[in-house]
């Protein structure tokens, strides 16, 4: 069995990525939801209903653990699939998310206890990292900046071009507004590592940047030494698939933009529902 990887589009291959760098003798499966992306400005309702159908082929796939590489995803439907649908579906599965890890992080870098969120709208609006942030380091102070434009900018091939300058711009102009004492940022977005550039062009050097692919893995790797019941079942032939609800050869010619040239991408389409 393998391991599936759960995106609303591309932004999730920059999780990927990562996972094949630290666990490259496992077997991955990838599954975008590029039809229907971006998830960021939908219902809570909806988001949930998607991600459900996803896991669901991942797991009609072979996946005996699912990453949801998607914060929407992760805030809005985790708890409830992990909750309500995992012990109809087979409870001998696992579903995780991004928030967590990216939360534990965070303890031993800040050092004013000011940390600042860069999100879509629809993260934001779950509060799923305040919440989390609060339950883990309740003298910590957050502060959330909704960032609607940067995924259509990622998706759409424009986030290294000048005018996405002015979007990156304004939203990090409007959550430093919020305190001046942050000192550290998570990227709440697995798309908006592609925006780097531009958002360190912006951001004070002195703020510590959270981008989720390295802590996400480090996290899965920890996951799979505690849990032998889990990893025993995973096959390890270094061997990655891909699978897309729009258009296959549109969906190749992007993720090489993500993942590079050294990895083949040949994507299957899937119908969800």
């Amino acid at each position: 069995m393998v391991i599936g990887v759960f995106d609303s589009g591309f932004g999730g291959l920059t999780i990927l990525r990562e996972l094949i760098r630290q666990l490259p003798e496992y077997d991955f499966i990838y599954l975008g939801d590029n039809a229907r992306a971006p998830y960021g400005t939908r219902s809570f309702e909806t988001v949930y209903q998607y991600t459900l159908q996803a896991v669901k082929k991942l797991f009609e796939l072979d996946a005996k653990l699912v990453i949801l590489a998607c914060n929407t995803a992760s805030a809005k439907a985790l708890r409830t699939i992990q909750q309500k649908d995992l012990p109809q579906l087979d409870s001998s599965r696992r579903v995780l998310g991004v928030i967590r890890p990216s939360v534990e992080a965070i303890g031993e870098l800040t050092k004013t206890k000011h940390v600042g969120i860069l999100a879509t709208p629809g993260t934001v609006s779950s509060r799923s990292y305040e919440l989390e942030i609060k339950k883990l380091f309740p003298d910590m102070n957050v502060f959330q900046q909704a960032c609607p434009m940067w995924v259509p900018l990622v998706e759409n091939g424009e986030h290294l071009n000048p005018g996405a300058d002015y979007f990156v711009n304004k939203c990090i102009l409007k959550l430093l507004e919020q305190s001046s004492m942050i000192d550290t940022v998570i990227l709440a977005c697995t798309h908006y590592p592609l925006l780097l550039p531009k958002i360190k062009k912006f951001l004070p050097k002195q703020i510590k940047i959270v981008s989720q692919g390295p802590i996400v893995a480090q996290s899965l790797k920890q996951y799979l030494i505690r849990h032998p019941e889990i990893e025993r079942f995973l096959t390890k032939n270094s061997t990655v698939r891909f699978f897309t609800t729009d258009v296959p050869e549109q969906f190749d010619l992007q993720a090489i933009k993500y993942l590079g040239p050294d990895i083949k991408v040949n994507s299957q389409k899937v119908v969800l529902v």
